[in-house]
This record gives C-alpha cells, structure tokens and sequence, in this order.
C-alpha cells in the first residue's frame, strides 16, 4: 500500500497488504448508529459452530441504498474518487451503484469523464464502504469493528480489466492494515486472492484455484481474531494467516468495489464485455458470544 496526491490508497499486488491503542478482546468494540442487524441475520457464519452475535446484517431489500449504512466513494470524494497508487482508469460515481431485485449492483462501463486535478478517466464504476468522508472525520463511521466474522455472498464479473474486490480498511483513514477478504481478476476468473498487509511495506498472501468461482455466486468469508485470520469460500477454509503479533487489533470498515484496469490486472481489451457487473446479495457480520 502506499499514499499518493494525499490520498490513502491500496497497493494490489498477488502477495501483499498497524497497531492501534485498543487492548485484544474477542467480544470487541463496534463503532455503527443503531443497526437492527438481526433483522434477515443467519444465526452464524456458514459451518461455523458456536455462539455468533450479529452487529451488521444488508440484504439490499430496499430499492435504494441506505446512506446511513453505505458511501458511494472512498473517503476523499471530490465528485467522485479512484485510487491513483494503482494506475486504475476508473474514476468512481455513486451513478453507479444501484439497488435492483435485492442486490447491490457496482457497474463499470466505458465513458470518458475528468476526475482528479483535471485527469482523464476512460471508464467509470461503483464502490461502496461502511466507513465515512473526510468532512464526517468527527463523527463515527457508518459501520466500523474489531473482530468478527464478515460473510458476504457476492457474483464477480469475468473480463479482461476488471478487478473486484471486498477488503477492510483502518477506520482513522490510514492505509494499513488491509485485510482483503476477496480479490478477483477478470481475466483469471477461478482464482481466489486473499492477503493481508501490514506494518509499513509487509504483505502476506494466498490465492485457491476454483473452477467456477466467477460469474455465479459465491459467499466469500473472514474470521478475524487476535490468533488468526483466516479466509473462507462457502463455509470451507482457504487459507490463514497466524503471525498474532502483527494481526490488527484497529477498528476498521468494509469496501466493496469494482475497479478498472491498473498495474495488476491490465487494461481492458477488445474482449470485455460492458457495462461489467459486480453483483452483492447480502453482508452480514458477527461476533462471538462471550465465552
């Protein structure tokens, strides 16, 4: 991850992505307006045994989304935002976010628009986090955490270009820790990304290969304890991470997006399809119960 134009932004890279002055709890703090978060919650992660609290329950039931819940931008919107450390095309505009059949939809679709001190974006997209804007500083995030469980059942899209992805960002506005919980490129549409970066240039990371993984739909998972933090696709693991000592232990909020182009996944070509969709049917979050 690196900080660019006095932007926070985030460093893909196939293996990469602090330390806060919160003490470890499994039962940690939540940071969210009241959240009726039992409302359409499971009981609990898939397959996972034990006592689950619920804190975030979206289901996207509403035929718009609730801007108490969700911004439509990263943190420093100026009329929209991209993340200039990638290289992405994308300059990202809440047109692009929608609510249709009871799914977030995030669209990428080709159209020149000026962005950033006057830069050239050849394609615009939608993203949303849980977090807030910079003008929002002193007041609480939307919806912000310490340790959970996040499931959130997702349908990427396949494309040369296209590159989605749900991670958690620290919610003081700094670039690291990251936990990316899913990273999908267009062109390799059955490989699973999973990394977690921390400290200033550290990054550990794991990919799974699964035929079909693109294109229909998937619950992608992180449990993310003081021990570990460990990965999940449909209730099965895939990967963990147990270094404790490194592990954040920061408050931090949820993204989702759907970028275009950048140094990891490569520009579109003649072959994508737009507009390009990355579909979310629903995020929920838990905590263990007291043990």
């Amino acid at each position: 991850m690196r900080i660019a134009s006095g932007f926070s932004i985030k460093s893909h890279r196939p293996a990469s992505r602090g330390l806060g002055c919160l003490g470890r709890s499994l039962l940690a703090t939540v940071m969210l307006p009241l959240i009726d978060a039992g409302a359409g919650a499971a009981e609990g992660p898939i397959g996972a045994a034990g006592d689950w609290i619920p804190i975030f329950s979206e289901n996207f039931n509403e035929p718009t989304l609730s801007d108490t819940r969700w911004t439509t931008c990263y943190w420093w919107d100026d009329d929209g935002c991209t993340n200039l450390g990638n290289n992405e095309l994308q300059w990202y505009v809440p047109q692009n976010v929608t609510v249709e059949n009871g799914h977030l939809v995030l669209t990428a679709r080709p159209g020149e628009v000026t962005g950033f001190k006057g830069r050239r974006f050849p394609y615009t997209s939608g993203m949303v986090t849980s977090g807030r804007m910079y003008e929002e500083r002193a007041l609480r995030d939307r919806f912000s955490f310490t340790y959970g469980f996040v499931e959130v059942r997702a349908r990427p899209p396949v494309g040369q270009g296209l590159w989605a992805a749900i991670w958690m960002l620290p919610s003081d506005h700094t670039s690291r820790p990251e936990i990316d919980i899913m990273e999908v490129l267009g062109h390799r549409p059955d490989v699973l990304e999973m990394h977690y970066h921390f400290g200033d240039e550290d990054s550990a990371g794991s990919e799974a290969e699964i035929e079909g993984l693109s294109g229909q739909w998937q619950t992608y998972g992180v449990d993310w304890g003081p021990e570990a933090i460990i990965w999940y696709l449909n209730g099965i693991e895939q990967w963990r991470y147990e270094d404790a000592a490194s592990i954040s232990d920061v408050p931090m909020y949820l993204l989702l997006n759907l970028a275009v182009g950048g140094d990891w996944p490569g520009a579109p070509d003649s072959t994508t399809k737009f507009p390009a969709r990355f579909l979310i049917d629903s995020v929920s979050v838990w905590q263990r119960g007291r043990q």
